[in-house]
């Protein structure tokens, strides 16, 4: 079995749907919808599903261990496949980037992301792909209680334009390669259509 295996971060449960923490979650529902499948079976800790994609098979995981554990549910479904670390692609809110925008890189740190922090502990390493969804920061106030509040009205008129915007680049990812799909989509406004 090869692929790639997608893990979009979140927290499990209706009262974290539409968080802006949730990101990871939103883009793989978006995903799955454009692929003709869901992510909704119950299997490695998570919500799991499958797509043919863009010339891979797409293994689609949510981790349901709440954000803080999400490693506990990808390294399971990573050692099941038998992939490694370069197949997999982590896509997670990140408060260092405006709304809008997203940036790809592969490696680095986990920059206090919990999410991030427990997959390189659970996986030994951060030596994978990231797609990190810009959530901005807040004016004032807690980061915490920021990531853990539901999108305001303006960005979730923008969220369609958005999700769809970073699937255009899962396919750029996966059909073409990173540096490719970096120099596009790195700092660009996905809004502005």
């Amino acid at each position: 079995m090869s692929g790639k295996l997608l893990a979009g971060l979140g927290n499990p449960g209706a009262k974290y749907l539409w968080t802006r923490h949730n990101a990871g979650f939103m883009v793989l529902d978006r995903l799955a919808n454009h692929a003709g499948t869901t992510v909704s079976k119950k299997a490695f800790a998570g919500l799991y599903g499958e797509a043919s994609c863009w010339g891979e098979r797409l293994h689609l995981l949510k981790p349901q261990t709440f954000m803080n554990l999400s490693g506990r549910s990808v390294s399971p479904a990573l050692h099941y496949h038998k992939l490694t670390l370069d197949d997999l692609i982590v896509i997670h809110d990140d408060l260092d980037i405006p709304f809008g925008q997203i940036k790809l890189k592969k490696g680095g740190g986990h920059g206090g992301h919990n999410g991030l922090r427990s997959l390189m502990q659970e996986l030994g390493s951060g030596e994978f792909t990231r797609i990190r969804v810009g959530i901005g920061r807040p004016g004032f106030g807690d980061c915490a209680d920021y990531v853990l509040s539901p999108f305001s009205k303006a960005e979730m008129a923008g969220l369609p334009d958005l999700l769809d915007g970073i699937v255009a680049a899962i396919e750029m990812l996966i059909a073409e390669g990173l540096p490719k799909t970096m120099s596009i989509f790195n700092n660009k406004d996905l809004l502005a259509n």
